[in-house]
C-alpha cells in the first residue's frame, strides 16, 4: 500500500478520537451524537441515492437495522460517555483498535472461520495491550472502572455488529448500509438525550467540533477507508491499525494536550503487536483461500463494516 494513500487513511481515522473528545468537551455526549448520526445519515444518504444504489429492504432492511444499533449506537454512545467522562482519547483508540482481533474471535465462534494459535496470541496480547492501558485508571480507582466497561462494550458492540454484518448484509452497499445505519443509530441516541441533562459549555467550540466529526470523521474517513480497501485488499489496510492509536495519541497530544503515560504506551506497542499479527494471518488465510476470487466484493464490504467506526 502506498505511503501517501497509508498516510491519509491513518490520519483521517486517528482525528476521529480526538475531534470526539473536542465535541464531548463542548456539548453532552448524546446531543453530539444527535447530530452526527443524523447529518452523517443524511449526507451518505444523498450520496447513495446520487450512486443509484440499491437500498435493502424487507428482511434485509431489518438486519442492516440491528448493524445500526450495535455498531453505531452502542459503540458511539459507550465510545462518548467514556470520553466525557475523562478517558483519554488514546485510551479509546488503543482500546476500539483491538476491534480486528475481537472480530476474529466471534468468527470462529459464530461464523466457523479458522482461528489458529496465532490469532489466540494476537488475542492475548490485545487483551495484555488494553489492560496496560488501563493500568494507571484501575490503580487509581481500586476496582471496576466505569470509563473501561464502556470501552469494551464499545468494543464488543464494533465487532458483534461487523460479524453480524458479515453474516447477513455482506451484499447490500456499504453506502445505503451507512446511511441506515446512522438513522437507525439516532433513535436511541434522541431517546438519551430527550432523558438525559442537555448541555452546551461552548457553542462555537460545539460547531466546530460537530462538523469536524461529522466531515472528516462519517464522511471523508469511511470514504478514503472503503476506497484503500477496493484497490489494495483488506489485509493491507487492517495493517493501519498498528498505527492509528499511536497517531491518535499524537494528534491527541498536540490538539489536547493529553500526555500518553507508561501503560498507554506498552498498551500501544502490545496492540500494533496483536494488529499486525491477526492482519498477517488473515493475509495468509485468503492467499490460501481458493475461493477469494469470488468471495473479494463480500470480503470488501465486511470488512470495511467491521472495523470503521463512522
Amino acid at each position: 500500500m502506498p505511503l501517501r494513500a497509508a498516510s491519509a487513511v491513518t490520519f483521517t481515522y486517528a482525528l476521529g478520537y480526538p475531534i470526539g473528545n473536542l465535541a464531548v468537551a463542548s456539548m453532552t455526549p448524546m446531543a453530539v451524537l444527535v447530530f452526527r448520526f443524523g447529518l452523517a445519515a443524511v449526507i451518505l444518504g444523498t450520496w447513495a441515492k446520487l450512486a443509484g444504489v440499491r437500498w435493502p429492504t424487507g428482511r434485509k432492511l431489518g438486519h442492516v437495522a440491528v448493524t445500526g444499533l450495535l455498531m453505531q449506537a452502542v459503540q458511539f454512545c459507550c465510545l462518548y460517555l467514556a470520553l466525557e467522562r475523562g478517558a483519554p482519547a488514546v485510551l479509546g483508540a488503543v482500546v476500539i483498535a483491538m476491534n480486528p482481533v475481537v472480530t476474529a474471535i466471534l468468527g470462529a465462534l459464530f461464523l466457523r472461520e479458522r482461528l489458529g494459535a496465532w490469532r489466540i496470541l494476537a488475542l492475548v496480547l490485545g487483551v495484555a495491550a488494553v489492560l496496560s492501558a488501563c493500568a494507571s485508571r484501575l490503580i487509581k480507582t481500586g476496582g471496576v472502572d466505569p470509563v473501561l466497561i464502556l470501552l469494551l462494550v464499545a468494543l464488543l458492540g464494533l465487532a458483534a455488529g461487523g460479524v453480524y454484518q458479515q453474516r447477513f448484509c455482506a451484499d447490500v452497499d456499504f453506502r445505503a448500509t451507512s446511511a441506515v445505519q446512522n438513522a437507525v443509530a439516532l433513535v436511541p441516541a434522541a431517546v438519551l438525550t430527550a432523558l438525559t441533562p442537555f448541555a452546551v459549555h461552548h457553542t462555537a467550540n460545539a460547531v466546530l467540533a460537530i462538523t469536524a466529526v461529522v466531515l472528516l470523521n462519517a464522511t471523508l474517513a469511511v470514504s478514503l477507508y472503503v476506497r484503500a480497501i477496493n484497490i489494495y485488499g483488506a489485509a493491507a489496510v487492517s495493517m493501519l491499525f498498528c498505527v492509528i492509536p499511536a497517531v491518535a495519541g499524537l494528534l491527541s497530544w498536540m490538539m489536547l494536550g493529553q500526555r500518553v503515560d507508561i501503560g498507554i504506551a506498552v498498551g500501544l506497542v502490545l496492540g500494533a503487536v496483536a494488529c499486525w499479527l491477526n492482519a498477517r494471518v488473515s493475509g495468509q488465510q485468503r492467499q490460501n483461500d481458493p475461493r477469494r476470487d469470488g468471495r473479494r466484493q463480500d470480503g470488501v464490504e465486511a470488512v470495511h463494516q467491521a472495523t470503521v467506526p463512522r
